[in-house]
């Protein structure tokens, strides 16, 4: 069986140039701390790269600090602050805030204090869209980076964070973006690393890696990749909405990431679609990676206003510049056949209840 990978938004497959950048840093074998020929060459790697992620993220000027994803990142600059936030962002940053914030139902949140809030900049489960406020102090760039095109120094934030695997960089690695001169109290504190806010010897493979994917993913943007994504999946919500009724797609009122789609239908559990379209070979998920398997109700869905016990009837599926239109039009038949079985159980077991 070839498997088609529908996940996107939970990992994106490592791009070509981020595992050629990870080999060539295998051979650097100096310390970026330390003074001699080895570690300056080192250090001049690490640098070349923290301007690599800058200039994709427009972010020129600015300090990036990094970590081992966005989840560190998070934690690095929300924990303490007590920001509000809204149910709809990632678990790593409602850890850290005020759950408080409304959410009205095509996804978008409302800040009415934005230096005292946090607030992401696109959603993983339904691709939502937010307008940053200006002078927010916090945002969740992590599912935007790489897909639509931004840039840091005008989004008008504090700060924000990112991971390089969701964009075809390598796991592991992640970086907290912060205007000049903001301070960021160290959690882990040992070296001076990373101007004193995060110590511990720089990861030079993965930072490397991850800078390859960052200008690599902002190529792709620069030539239209992201209207290509688009179409596809817009191609696969007509398919589905021709086939099958009472399906919905939450958040599609709104401007959303071109390569995500939420697909609920009332009564057909998320976690049940999962399974079968594993067993049909295609990878979709039924919220955010890391609440996976996890029976209950998206907080995301029922900040929006659906209800609990419909909120955990929706599937994600996300995808890539690399993704086959054949393959998604084969995801869709897999998924109407799945969802046409279904209904055929429904009805015999309502005329056995009859009868």
């Amino acid at each position: 069986m070839n498997r088609v990978y529908l996940d996107w938004n939970a990992t994106a497959p490592l791009r070509p140039e981020a595992r050629e950048a990870m080999l060539a840093a295998t051979e650097i074998v100096g310390n970026p701390s330390s003074v001699h020929a080895e570690g300056r060459a080192a250090k001049s790697a690490l640098e070349r790269a923290r301007e690599e992620i800058a200039s994709a993220l427009g972010a020129e000027g600015v300090d990036v600090i990094f970590t081992s994803g966005a989840t560190e990142a998070a934690a690095l600059v929300l924990q303490g602050r007590g920001l509000a936030c809204a149910a709809v962002e990632h678990a790593a940053v409602t850890a850290w805030c005020d759950n408080s914030l409304q959410t009205e139902p095509s996804g978008r949140v409302i800040v009415p204090d934005p230096a005292r809030a946090a607030l992401q900049l696109a959603n993983s489960e339904t691709g939502v869209i937010q307008d940053l406020p200006q002078g927010l102090a916090a945002s969740d760039l992590t599912q935007a980076f790489g897909k639509i095109a931004f840039a840091f120094n005008w989004l008008g934030i504090e700060a924000g964070f990112v991971s390089a695997h969701k964009l075809g960089g390598p796991r592991g690695i992640g970086a907290l973006v912060v205007k000049r001169g903001t301070e960021v109290e160290a959690r882990i504190r040992g070296g001076g690393q990373e101007q004193g806010r995060r110590a511990g010897t720089e990861n030079l493979i993965g930072i490397m890696g991850f800078a390859a994917a960052a200008k690599a993913a902002q190529n792709d943007l620069d030539q239209g990749i992201g209207e290509k994504v688009s179409e596809i999946r817009d191609s696969l919500m007509a398919a589905l909405e021709s086939g099958a009724e009472m399906v919905t797609f939450p958040g599609r009122e709104s401007r959303r990431l071109p390569n995500t789609l939420s697909i609920l239908t009332p009564g057909w559990r998320g976690e049940t679609q999962v399974m079968q379209m594993d067993l049909a070979g295609f990878a979709v998920s039924a919220g955010s990676a890391c609440s996976s398997g996890k029976v209950r109700p998206s907080s995301v869905l029922t900040a929006m206003g659906i209800a609990p016990e419909r909120a955990g009837d929706a599937i994600r599926v996300s995808i890539g510049p690399t993704t086959d239109p054949r393959d998604v039009q084969r995801f869709a038949d897999a998924w109407l056949a799945a969802r046409d079985r279904w209904r055929q159980r429904n009805d015999q077991r309502a005329t056995a209840g009859r009868v």
